[in-house]
């Protein structure tokens, strides 16, 4: 413990000398020269920022992610999410912070352990790993993005880097995961540094193939015969065997602005921050209630005007509220529940009920052999008993879940696996919104809300800075690659690459 409070006293320090400025000018110039870092501190600190602050976490997350994926709904103004409405500063605030805080420092602890002779070579495959996780985000989130020469203002004076295609972007993370696998167990690693697995190579090599899965899977519908070789190299090589693989990060009560998690810093009510605005959607409630989901009394608690778990309509406002006839008032419905958005939460990267789940998606594809209904099974079980990481009251039992499985059997259908990726990573939206893209399921009703952005479709990705508009020269190559204009009339309704 000792050793982790000294590196978050570190990490504070290089918190303070991080711009947050949205410009690629700033974004790429570190003020810190990376070898005068210690690798350790530097990976604590890119892990803590990849988990998220409020920003990005609130806006994101769950203002537009977790409402546009009705996890959530709200009736307040600004929760605009489900409306489809356009505020550059949400849309864009993943965007703002992973370049500020995450991209330029995992950029810089690369190339020191690559330069450096007789670098930690376990401490350079777990740092390209993480590498993928957050570029893998960001380019989920915003379909091109700079990637090869991204973060790279300090080390090669490369202000204003190439978009480069997402496509390209994915052949590479692909291989660069592969990469970073076969560099684990040539030296010590991060050990106590590393906040995911306190240096355990065995799971990082799990997860590393794990993740190898999931960028995998997220090519089935652009490329299948690539989806299928990087499905099977990632089922053989072995991913996460139970929930104790799972990839997270243990937050704590502060201090602020560090080692909260980012979600608790939005909805922790107990520690001063508080946002009582979303409510459990009616299409989450009403799906769990009609499936005798034990997960319901997990994810929300009950309407503090009384009566069972009731969800909220998503595309109302404070004045079509009143016509609704399941509730007027927002203490009609079901909120959230306290115990999972503490800022001392666990903050889940990837899962092993995700891992199971696409396996299953994958047999069922041809890609992958084994029992489709056995890993689905794994998937739900999983899922259901991966909430007791929160907090040991949580925990499902076995009787539950069998009880559940016999109610709900495997039916061979890639909807129904698509709705239990769906509940599976609750909370973890960004993942939710993209598998989501890729799939098609759950099948999810619009809502058309006036003066919408997207035509009353749901949107297809986030949109890029206003500021890099006129700043970064090579945007506009990148947008008309996409199809897109520059006035962002239609950057959230036209799909990311992999997204056919």
């Amino acid at each position: 413990m000792k050793y982790i409070k000294f590196i978050l006293i570190i990490a504070a320090c290089l918190m303070f000398n991080t711009s947050c400025d949205n410009g690629f000018e700033d974004l790429n110039v570190n003020p810190t020269a990376a070898n005068e870092i210690d690798p350790k501190f530097q990976f604590t600190w890119v892990q803590l920022r990849t988990s998220g602050g409020r920003y990005e976490n609130w806006r994101a997350n769950l203002i537009y992610s977790s409402m546009m994926m009705q996890h959530f709904a709200s009736t307040c103004g600004y929760w605009t999410g489900d409306k489809y409405s356009y505020n550059g500063g949400y849309s864009s605030s993943l965007f703002d912070r992973a370049y500020t805080e995450q991209v330029k420092d995992v950029q810089d602890l690369i190339n020191t352990l690559e330069t450096t002779d007789g670098a930690d070579q376990t401490m350079l495959g777990m740092a390209k790993i993480w590498r993928v996780v957050i570029f893998h985000r960001l380019t989920d989130m915003y379909g091109d993005v700079p990637y090869f020469q991204a973060g790279k203002g300090f080390l090669e004076g490369i202000d204003f880097p190439e978009y480069d295609a997402q496509e390209t972007i994915y052949m590479d993370m692909l291989a660069e995961l592969e990469a970073g696998i076969g560099l684990l167990g040539s030296g010590m690693g991060f050990g106590g540094a590393d906040l995911i697995y306190a240096g355990d190579v065995d799971k990082w090599r799990k997860f590393g193939y794990s993740m190898m899965l999931r960028l995998a899977m997220r090519l089935s519908e652009a490329d299948a015969a690539t989806a299928q070789a990087w499905t099977a190299k990632a089922a053989a090589g072995g991913v996460m065997e139970s929930n104790d693989d799972i990839a997270y990060i243990q937050h704590t009560n502060g201090p602020e602005g560090i080692n909260m998690n980012g979600i608790g810093e939005v909805l922790d009510k107990s520690n001063g921050f508080g946002d009582d605005c979303p409510r459990l959607s009616s299409t989450l409630v009403d799906w769990m209630s009609s499936m005798g989901d034990p997960r319901l009394n997990i994810f929300g608690v009950l309407p503090v005007n009384g009566g069972d778990h009731n969800g909220l309509p998503n595309g109302l406002d404070e004045t079509t509220i009143q016509d609704n006839p399941t509730g007027t008032s927002a203490d009609d419905f079901s909120s959230f529940n306290p115990m999972i958005v503490q800022v001392s939460s666990p903050m889940f990267f990837q899962t092993y009920a995700e891992t199971q789940l696409l396996l299953a998606e994958a047999i069922k594809r041809g890609w992958a052999t084994g029992d489709a209904a056995e890993h689905y099974n794994n998937g739900v079980r999983a899922a259901m008993q991966q909430w007791s990481v929160y907090d040991a009251s949580l925990a499902v039992d076995d009787v539950t879940v069998d009880d559940y499985l016999a109610a709900n059997p495997y039916a061979d259908s890639f909807e129904q696996i698509g709705w239990q990726y769906w509940a599976a990573t609750f909370l973890n939206e960004y993942e939710t919104f993209a598998n989501w893209r890729r799939t098609g399921y759950p099948s999810l009703t619009p809502i058309n809300y006036p003066g919408n952005a997207t035509g009353g479709q749901i949107p297809s990705r986030m949109m890029y800075p206003e500021s890099e508009i006129g700043l970064n020269p090579n945007l506009d190559a990148a947008l008309a690659r996409q199809g897109m204009s520059t006035d962002f009339s239609n950057q959230m309704t036209v799909p990311v690459w992999w997204d056919k």
